[in-house]
């Protein structure tokens, strides 16, 4: 091994190290934070001599994470399955099928992608009260159901773009039809696709703050996130509190992209290479 990849590998380590304990690092503080003494401030990143591990019981129940999980479930399975089914239909259509003003449409979807939440929060919040949806679960989940769209067919339109012709011509000489060929060839194979996007769906729904903070008044129909408004509101000067209760959201979050990590960097790898 020469000296310059030597060099190489030296500092292509060196920076995955630094970028590991850039994520690592505020997340241990938060944990050593969460072990302090009730009422507490604690100062830097420091194991404390006695761990208060009720903490996270305390949290637990001031926040009222049964409702709030709940809640969060509920939304995600009304966001998730079906925003992946039509962005997956929509995505095959727009790059294997000849649709009608199919480029104009794919251009409407990316205008989608460069609008922010916060400049839609408003209209959404009139919309949504004119049609009495305002303070449901139904005001979170089918704006985020719209939001998500243009994301996922740009995703899943760049998969199916790379998928190989030779296939959906065999289906056609076997007598296939678009949706016999999408279904039983085309969707099988895209499964990294689809299901990584499922993970960023379900990131993007359950990390949900601001449309649950301002669409629904009641806390327990939020998501997790957005309860944390209500919780932190009224335990804000309890930063030990605080800490666990952060800690216990982003567990389900962290536990599902370890269980989906291949299929989520399998994804990345297959587009990387297209």
């Amino acid at each position: 091994m020469t000296s310059s990849a030597v060099a190489h590998r030296i500092t292509r380590t060196g920076i995955l190290i630094a970028l590991m304990l850039f994520a690592i690092v505020p997340l241990l503080s938060m944990f050593s934070t969460a072990l302090a003494a009730p009422g507490s401030t604690p100062v830097g990143l420091s194991w404390p001599s006695d761990p208060h591990w009720h903490n996270f019981v305390d949290a637990w129940s001031a926040a009222n994470f049964v409702a709030l999980f709940r809640s969060s479930t509920l939304i995600v399975l009304g966001v998730v399955p079906g925003t992946v089914a039509m962005a997956t239909a929509a995505g095959y259509a727009l790059a294997q099928l000849k649709v009608p003003f199919g480029k104009a449409i794919y251009g409407l979807l990316l205008v989608g992608l460069t609008l922010p939440f916060e400049a839609l929060i408003t209209p959404l919040y009139y919309d949504l009260r004119s049609m009495g949806l305002l303070g449901t679960r139904a005001a979170i989940i089918l704006p985020l159901i719209g939001l998500l769209m243009p994301f996922g067919v740009f995703w899943m339109r760049a998969h199916f773009l790379g998928a190989e012709p030779a296939l959906t011509e065999a289906a056609k000489v076997d007598g296939a039809g678009p949706w016999q060929t999408f279904c039983r060839i085309h969707l099988p194979l895209a499964t990294s696709a689809w299901s990584a996007l499922s993970v960023l769906f379900f990131l993007a729904s359950w990390n949900q703050y601001l449309l649950p903070l301002v669409l629904v008044d009641d806390p327990t129909k939020r998501t997790v996130a957005g309860g944390l408004g209500a919780f932190q509101g009224q335990h804000g000067t309890d930063i030990v509190l605080l800490c666990a209760g952060s800690l216990l959201i982003i567990l389900p979050s962290l536990l599902i992209f370890l269980v989906f990590q291949r299929n989520f960097v399998k994804a990345l790898m297959q587009g990387a290479v297209k």
